[in-house]
Order: structure tokens, then C-alpha cells, then sequence
């Protein structure tokens, strides 16, 4: 039984097959950032981060600097899916479609592999 409907398979057109995962990547990462989120933000509430000596020993140490690089991530990731799903949907040239989608991926990669090297070289500094 296929889901296309009569048009559809008339022109030999169909699903694309990747919404499905794209719409699933977003609600994980959405769920990841919460927990991840949270423990930010309590972290930075509790007063580990009061000065440049404190914030070094507190991203030193591999549970926070763990936490603090899955952040990173997540938060990237996301920010990447919900951009493509707005370029998408309200850019109707392809060519800047295309061009501000690889520009978008680009800067989130750069930024999280800035990242993650800032706070790997926080953690192997001190050991």
C-alpha cells in the first residue's frame, strides 16, 4: 500500500525522506539542551564562576569541562536544525538558500571546535 497520493505517484514525485529525521534531531537535541541548560545555569548561580581563577578550576575539572563540551554541542547542533528549517521555508532563491545554509554550518562548526579546544585547553593546562 503506498502513502503517495494519486499526483504524486503520477509524477513520479514523493517524500524526501529526511523530515522525519531532521524534525527527530531537533526534538533531541531540544530535550538534551534542558538537563544541560539547567546544570548551566545552576552552576553559574552557585558562585564557581566568580573570578578567572575560579572558572578555571571549575572548567578543569572533567565532569563540568564533559558537561560544558555536550553543551556545546547540542546547542550547535540545534541552532543549526532550527536555522536550515527557516532558510528553507522563506528563501526562495536557491542559490542564497544554499549559500547561507553552508555559511550556517560552517560558523557552528568553527565556533564548537573553538570551543571544545578552549575547554580542552582549560582541562589539559592544569593537568
Amino acid at each position: 500500500m503506498s502513502m503517495q497520493s494519486d499526483l504524486g505517484r503520477v509524477r513520479g514525485l514523493g517524500s524526501a525522506k529526511s523530515g522525519s529525521a531532521h524534525w527527530w534531531s531537533q526534538r533531541v537535541t531540544a530535550i538534551a539542551n534542558l538537563p544541560l541548560g539547567i546544570w548551566f545555569i545552576l552552576s553559574i548561580l552557585a558562585g564557581h564562576t566568580a573570578d578567572y581563577d575560579s572558572v578555571r578550576a571549575w572548567l578543569g575539572s572533567y565532569f563540568h569541562s564533559t558537561m560544558m563540551i555536550l553543551l556545546v554541542i547540542s546547542v550547535a547542533w540545534h541552532f543549526t536544525l532550527g536555522l536550515q528549517v527557516v532558510i528553507e521555508d522563506y528563501v526562495h532563491n536557491r542559490t542564497i538558500e544554499i549559500t547561507s545554509l553552508m555559511l550556517i554550518r560552517a560558523a557552528a562548526a568553527f565556533l564548537s571546535v573553538a570551543a571544545i579546544v578552549s575547554v580542552l585547553r582549560i582541562v589539559f593546562a592544569g593537568a
